[in-house]
Order: structure tokens, then C-alpha cells, then sequence
């Protein structure tokens, strides 16, 4: 499952509300951020993504303290990558199993579903991702 459908020569992807997928782009002021394992702002994903890094995330200080404590730093400004470092509110295409271990250990982030792929419930229950949802 790629959450992506065939429509001609359109080939979009879905949430996991089985909709269209919506960008997972921060506000005005964290313009520098770029997310999505293809760097276009979507959690879309394809055979190449490997990490599956499909679960739009609200970042939060428990999250990057839990991230950098299993050897993912998302905090620390990397600038040979242009990456700037995440702080909490920024909004970021998480891996899937990585979220899912930080749901179970009692870390995970906010969700925004109309953000996160459909391929995700390949990983993660969508009850799950519902009980974290940050629309509610």
C-alpha cells in the first residue's frame, strides 16, 4: 500500500480519512522547514521510502526529548543538510514505526490526520492516530 490511487495520469495519494492528501506545512514563521521524504511538504510516500514517513506530526518537547533518547536528534540544527532543527509546534512527516514506538511508550506527538498518509495503517492502528489527533 503506497496510499496512493490511479486516476489516469494523475496518480494522488490519500489520507487516512480516505481523502485527498493535504499538505503538512507548518505557518509563516518556520518557512525554512521543509518536510516529507520527498521534500515536497506532503508525507507522501513511494517504494523508496523505506523509513515510510507518512504520519504528520505536531512536534512536541516530550517527542524530541523521547526522538533524541532513541538516537533520532530532531532538534539539533544540522546546516550541512539545511536542516534548521525541530522545536515544539513545528510540523513534521514522522516515520510510522517511529511514531508507533512513541505511542507506546507514552510519547507520541499529535497527529494530523488529513496529513497523514493512508499507507500509515499499514504500521499504525487508525484508532491510534485518531486518540492522537490534533483536531479534536
Amino acid at each position: 500500500m503506497d496510499g496512493s490511487y490511479k486516476n489516469g495520469r494523475n496518480n494522488r495519494q490519500l489520507n487516512v480519512l480516505g481523502s485527498d492528501l493535504e499538505p503538512c506545512k507548518l505557518t509563516k514563521d518556520r518557512t525554512e522547514i521543509v518536510t516529507g521524504f520527498y521534500r515536497d511538504n506532503c508525507c507522501n510516500t513511494g517504494s523508496d521510502d523505506f523509513g515510510l514517513h507518512t504520519v504528520c506530526c505536531v512536534m512536541t518537547k516530550s517527542f524530541l526529548t523521547f526522538s533524541k533518547s532513541v538516537g533520532n536528534d530532531l532538534s539539533t540544527p544540522i546546516p550541512e543538510y539545511n536542516f534548521v532543527g525541530l522545536r515544539e509546534g513545528d510540523h513534521w512527516c514522522l516515520c510510522a514505526s517511529r511514531w508507533l514506538e512513541a505511542f507506546e511508550s507514552g510519547n507520541a506527538p499529535k497527529v494530523i490526520l488529513k496529513s497523514t498518509n493512508l499507507a500509515t495503517l499499514s504500521v499504525v492502528k487508525l484508532e491510534d492516530l485518531k486518540k492522537h489527533s490534533s483536531e479534536h
